[in-house]
């Protein structure tokens, strides 16, 4: 049993025009292979491509971000709806407990890129009615939440809008999941700062293990466990290494053992980012998961210790920040 902070299956879903994502063999990750793997929760992000991709001749372009956000929305609850005994909605912790008992994986939807906010302290209101637990600030690009992860440093030490720091505190009081992967460190700090409440990268790894700007620095992992937050590992190779396209057991294995080291315990879980990465992976489907919870134990995780990271510590922060 597992929760997962992160997949882009349902922007998949969207751009193969499907009506559900209940067996998408090609894919990486699909309901009825959630199903199957007793999978506790999954947050499934609904992912704004950037505006000015170019798309090969013949493959249809992406809709707009409302119509995107609307088509994949209608894609998870058409999934609900006709694969009730395998899906249900989650909203908060209580939820989530309910879906278990039912015999349900939990499906929790979340948005990567607050561009679709627009500034817009209403729209925020908005997305949150429409079910959205959690909202990644940035991708890639600067938004009206801020700036992003960048080589630049100039860009990188960037933080906040003014926007964004107000919103920080309406997505407290709200109980959306503030989410700094893809965040400048000037914007990490900032949220650390004014956040409340346990906030998560959720598909982030070790910057000292792997020196990529999406990764979270030393300073970084302790100020997350600090503030209660959780750090979900990142399957992309290159998050995990610096050279290679193949994400190992044993890499993750590294990475896990340094946020505890940093952070401690409580501080990191999954994150896989399925169907939004790209490699050979030794663990690619939820079904090979439980081949790295034996790697773990394997290497001196304590059961215990693999319960934390496999689902306690996020389970936790749904309950503390999550409504």
């Amino acid at each position: 049993m597992y929760i997962d902070m992160h997949c882009d299956t349902l922007l998949r879903g969207v751009q193969e025009e499907r009506k559900e994502i209940y067996k998408m063999p090609e894919a990486m990750l699909d309901v009825s292979r959630l199903k199957e793997a007793q999978v506790l929760c999954q947050f499934f992000a609904i992912f704004f491509p950037p505006r000015k991709t170019k798309y090969p001749e013949g493959v249809k372009p992406l809709p707009e971000d409302d119509e995107l956000f609307t088509k994949a929305r209608e894609i998870f609850l058409s999934t609900i709806q006709q694969y009730p005994e395998a899906l249900g909605q989650a909203t908060n912790y209580q939820e989530v407990l309910e879906r278990q008992k039912e015999g349900k994986v939990s499906g929790i939807l979340t948005m990567e890129d607050g561009r679709a906010v627009q500034g817009d302290m209403e729209r925020l209101h908005y997305f949150y009615k429409q079910g959205v637990r959690l909202i990644s600030l940035t991708w890639n690009y600067e938004n009206c939440f801020g700036s992003p992860n960048s080589k630049d440093p100039n860009v990188m030490q960037k933080g906040l809008t003014s926007f964004g720091k107000e919103a920080v505190e309406v997505m407290n009081h709200l109980g959306i999941l503030i989410d700094v992967s893809h965040l400048s460190d000037g914007g990490f700090y900032e949220v650390a700062a004014l956040s409340k409440k346990p906030f998560v990268a959720s598909h982030s790894n070790c910057r000292s293990l792997c020196d990529h700007t999406r990764n979270l620095t030393d300073e970084m992992i302790h100020s997350l466990a600090e503030h209660g937050g959780v750090a979900g590992i990142n399957f992309e190779p290159t998050f995990l290494q610096q050279k290679g396209s193949y994400s190992t057991m044993e890499r993750i294995a590294a990475h896990l053992k340094h946020f505890i080291q940093i952070g401690g315990e409580d501080c990191v879980g999954i994150g896989t980012d399925f169907d939004g990465i790209c490699g050979k992976f030794e663990v690619g489907e939820p079904s090979a998961m439980t081949q790295l919870f034996a790697y773990l134990r394997q290497n001196g995780f304590s059961e215990e210790l693999i319960e934390k990271i496999a689902y306690r510590n996020v389970l936790r922060v749904i309950k503390e920040s999550m409504k």
